[in-house]
């Protein structure tokens, strides 16, 4: 499997912008019947490529005839809350000290072990992330020190905008937020910027699109609140899937949507045995992408 992070640093893209539903549209027609030319593999929906049938659904991983999310207008002011009494605060605009650096990479989602590999020993590293103005901007991956389950998620996250007006797709604000190291929701810039629909901005990477796309512009701080449920193993044997629910701007984008294993492309996502709890990781691919206000509830149950 090709490091995308890799492939990224070694292509070039080509493809104006477009601002306009038509437009996202045309891109997204010529790119699928060749009637535009760009440098091989940094086409709009170039960057990962086309992997299996979906189960239980009709599309194909990365599948480039999948309609882009519905655009809606979230309502105004988004809300920024701030950390509840019983919340883990990851980041509060000063320090990164609940991090270390990713050390390493593996699958698109950039955590989990490969099939039948060991899980890599834990990152050791300081995050090079830098702090401006109380948020931290992306340089390569971070990962919690500290192990989670189940949990509620609130984080703020922003593509600024991009100096190279031809980076597109994949190549233009490409982050992810990595529950276990394993199961990734993308953060890209996707407000006027077409890709492979379960590859935009809220996808549960290479399984579902948002069902709307609420982005903002870049620039424009977008939220995302998760409640994510851990799968469940008795030895080797799966016994609850991951889920995934997710308010983006307020909007809700998944309700309790299933995870189909680790994130990949090729070969289809599967499960492999873990610990109940592992650390959430903030993917580095091709930036810029900047994170603040970044806080977790653990969900304990009733009468914990």
């Amino acid at each position: 499997m090709v490091n995308r992070r890799l492939f990224a640093k070694q292509i070039v893209g080509y493809l104006p912008v477009y601002a306009t539903a038509a437009g996202i549209a045309e891109a997204q027609q010529g790119a699928r019947q060749g009637a535009v030319q760009y440098p091989p593999g940094r086409g709009p929906f170039d960057g990962s490529p086309v992997g299996s049938p979906l189960p239980d659904q009709k599309w194909l991983v990365h599948d480039h005839s999948r309609p882009q999310p519905r655009k809606v207008t979230p309502g105004v002011p988004i809300p920024t809350p701030s950390a509840p009494s019983d919340a883990i605060v990851l980041f509060d605009g000063k320090d990164l000290s609940k991090w270390n650096a990713a050390s390493f990479g593996g699958r698109r989602g950039g955590g989990g072990p490969q099939p039948g590999q060991q899980p890599p020993p834990p990152p050791s590293t300081e995050p090079q992330w830098k702090i401006v103005d109380g948020h931290a901007e992306m340089r390569g991956g971070i990962v919690t020190k500290e192990s989670f389950g189940d949990i509620q998620l609130h984080l703020e996250w922003t593509t600024p905008p991009v100096e190279d007006p031809i980076r597109v797709g994949q190549q233009r604000g490409n982050s992810g937020i990595i529950f276990m190291g394993r199961y990734e929701v993308q953060v890209l810039s996707s407000y006027d910027n077409p890709t492979y629909a379960d590859g935009g901005a809220g996808a549960m990477y290479g399984v579902y699109p948002p069902m709307v796309n609420p982005c903002l512009p870049e620039g424009q701080w977008n939220t995302f609140d998760f409640v994510f449920e851990a799968p469940r193993f008795e030895g080797d044997k799966l016994v609850k899937p991951a889920f995934c629910t997710l308010f983006f701007n307020g909007v809700m984008v998944h309700n309790r949507a299933q995870f189909l294993g680790s994130t990949a492309h090729e070969p289809l996502a599967a499960y492999t045995p873990h610990p109940p709890e592992l650390p959430l990781q903030l993917q580095g691919h091709v930036g810029p992408a900047w994170y603040r206000n970044i806080w977790v509830r653990r969900i304990l149950g009733y009468d914990a």
